[in-house]
């Protein structure tokens, strides 16, 4: 019986990626397109690092598509290689490979809570006030 698929969600900043794992023959598509041929190449390299953690003999059996919205390319790569991360972590339910992911780079299990601080009134943005003259 095929194993049923995996849903995660991966968040930064503004941007949220969902990835579906399921079994298959290795193939990655981030909003349908195929990871190899991802641009830009350092959001692809990105989005990568758990992949390459995880090794060939995990990656090759599953599928995984990836929806991403929201924030700039950085921010869905960051995304993108959360949910991958956690979907390859709930599929094998291997603690060797969650140390390993963490070891490397907590940020790709563990979400960041920082967020753009709202405006406030009386100048440009959160902090920012009007120069005030003194004569």
């Amino acid at each position: 019986m095929p194993k049923k698929p995996i849903v995660t969600v991966g968040r930064r900043k503004t941007a949220v990626a969902r990835a579906v794992i399921r079994e298959g023959k290795g193939r990655i598509r981030i909003n349908n397109i195929p990871l190899e041929i991802y641009q830009p190449e350092v959001a692809r390299w990105r989005i990568m690092e758990p992949i390459l953690l995880a090794g060939e003999e995990i990656v090759n059996k599953v599928d995984i598509d990836v929806n991403v919205r929201g924030g700039g390319f950085m921010g869905q790569a960051d995304a993108a290689a959360m949910a991958i991360a956690r979907a390859l972590v709930e599929w094998t339910k291997r603690k060797k490979l969650e140390k390993r992911i963490l070891e490397y780079n907590r940020a790709l299990l563990v979400g960041d809570p920082r967020r753009k601080e709202p405006k406030k009134f009386g100048g440009p943005g959160a902090r920012r006030r009007r120069q005030t003259s003194y004569r």
